[in-house]
């Protein structure tokens, strides 16, 4: 991975940066590479009946949360868009797509991670596609490789897709798993507990089925979907 110098993780709510790639942002981190995330929608204001009906200090709240995780798994900085949470669809993909484009100037990464095109999850889709599409090989384009995570809760829940997440690199985590675990304890509103996919237990289980992939003792997994050499 010595070719990634500056990283963009964009995300669509907090505790996604962390969930597929928490253990690699640590290393990088470790490594000396610049990684930054980005995260589109607000998080937790679907949870309430209206969006106008949820608690703006949980919001806060939240964002604070995201912010302590971001300082223990190593990212420089953390943007929050504020899109509504889980109703990306009604935004217009191209309002989407101006945000994403503005933090890929202002940062002009070399490798962004995203989600995987086919998760459950409709903003996870939205972003995937909004990245892609904000990254276009046009120009003077500074991202030269794109890679999509897994999502837990997410990725794996979606059945009915054409095509499934089917990773072709791994990231030895071996030494960072922890720091992914400390950063989502962090988190008091998006925990879980297991057997819940979000739970420690499980994201260890996970990355130790990913390393086991791979011959190491615990892995995460993305899908390249472009890389220019």
């Amino acid at each position: 991975m010595d070719e990634l110098k500056n990283v963009l993780v964009v995300a669509a709510h907090p505790d996604d940066e962390l969930l597929g790639e928490g253990g690699t942002v640590r290393r990088l981190a470790n490594a000396g590479v610049t990684v930054r995330a980005v995260i589109l929608a607000e998080g937790l204001t679907s949870r309430a009946e209206t969006r106008e009906e949820s608690d703006l200090g949980e919001l806060a709240e939240l964002q604070a949360d995201a912010r302590a995780a971001a300082a223990v798994v190593g990212f420089e900085s953390i943007d929050f868009c504020g899109f509504p949470d889980n109703r990306m669809d009604e935004v217009d993909l191209l309002d989407i797509i101006k945000k994403v484009s503005y933090y890929v100037e202002l940062y002009r990464p070399d490798t962004i991670f995203t989600h995987h095109h086919g998760d459950l999850n409709i903003d996870h889709r939205k972003t995937c596609e909004a990245v892609l599409t904000a990254c276009r090989p046009v120009g003077q384009y500074c991202v030269k490789r794109i890679y999509a995570f897994e999502t837990p809760s997410s990725t794996e829940w979606n059945y009915m897709y054409a095509e499934p997440f089917r990773p072709n690199v791994f990231v030895d985590v071996s030494g960072t798993v922890e720091a992914k675990i400390a950063g989502m304890g962090k988190y008091r509103s998006e925990g879980a507990v297991a057997p819940h996919p979000r739970s420690p237990e499980a994201l260890r289980a996970l990355a130790a089925y990913r390393g086991s992939n791979v011959g190491c003792t615990y892995a995460e997994a993305f899908m390249l979907l472009r890389e220019v050499l």
